[in-house]
């Protein structure tokens, strides 16, 4: 990864870490289980790349970082992490590793840990109304949020569409749309919230969108493709897991060479949709550059 790109990733963990940090109860807090199973997945060594798009979707539209955007940047990491917590559940895809780290449900328990899931997405609709920020573009925020983790087009949707495939011949059409819904619907939503924070008009909100979709689809075809090339301890969860069980995927559909080729041109299309912001928008651009050349 290039220094600069690596750094800009690195400072925008760092102040989403420092956020969190001071977001979710300690384990001094009462019911301190929950507390302690919302830490040990929160802080399992993610690389906090959605709210780095966040953030620099931000830097896109205003020119430079806005004030307390790292809260927002928090309040999705959070419902990226609740997303993780029930995924790795038994019931769903009964994953014991994540992030080279036991999952949330073996180390705590089934029980606490779908509670864990619970807490940490109705913590961050909670952090998501308490932003600083004009009270309109909040309540734009919460909405939009709330649609990409729901059941249309949305990441609860793309999980049952990825659960009720399995063992089924995948398709093209069911291939993107678990894409777009599973994975892509959080990373979209992170870049156009970004934006709305910082005050995007509504031509800007469609500029991040389409980037955010196309950058999102990349991201999962490349993710794809490292669980079917890359082993367990590379990278940081149980490798295999989706030819094991059949899943739909990008690879299982076109191959490992034409889905890499695919990842590239989406790329490419969503930096076209950046084209306005010239100079502004490096940053995003070279972290949806990372998302496709990452190796884990």
């Amino acid at each position: 990864m290039p220094a600069d790109v690596k750094s800009l990733i690195q400072e925008g963990a760092e102040l989403t870490d420092r956020a969190l940090e001071a977001l979710i109860p300690t384990l001094d807090t009462v019911p301190s289980s929950i507390h302690g199973a919302m830490r040990h997945s929160v802080f399992a060594g993610g690389k906090r790349l959605r709210p780095v798009l966040a953030m620099q979707a931000a830097v896109t539209i205003a020119g430079s970082l806005p004030r307390g955007i790292e809260r927002l940047g928090a309040a999705l990491e959070m419902l990226h992490t609740y997303s993780l917590i029930h995924d790795d559940l038994p019931a769903l895809d009964n994953d014991d590793l994540r992030r080279g780290k036991p999952t949330c449900h073996v180390a705590f328990g089934e029980a606490i840990a779908i509670l864990a899931g619970d807490a940490l997405q109705t913590r961050a609709f909670e952090v998501l109304s308490g932003l600083d920020i004009p009270s309109a573009a909040t309540v734009q925020i919460i909405g939009l949020v709330a649609n990409a983790i729901g059941t249309v087009d949305g990441m609860i949707g793309g999980q049952v569409l990825d659960i009720e495939s399995e063992h089924l011949k995948p398709t093209p059409e069911l291939v993107e749309a678990i894409h777009r819904a599973k994975t892509g619907a959080l990373i979209r939503v992170s870049v156009v919230t970004g934006g709305v924070y910082a005050g995007a008009t509504a031509d800007d909100v469609a500029r991040l969108d389409t980037f955010g979709r196309k950058a999102g689809l990349a991201f999962q075809i490349v993710d794809d493709v490292l669980d079917m090339t890359v082993d367990s301890a590379h990278l940081g969860k149980t490798a295999g897991k989706d030819q094991a069980t059949e899943k739909a995927t990008w690879p299982a559909v076109y191959g490992i060479e034409q889905s890499q080729r695919d990842a590239t041109t989406l790329i490419e299309e969503a930096f076209a949709a950046l084209a306005p912001y010239g100079s502004r928008a490096d940053g995003l651009k070279s972290v949806a550059r990372y998302l496709v050349e990452r190796k884990n």
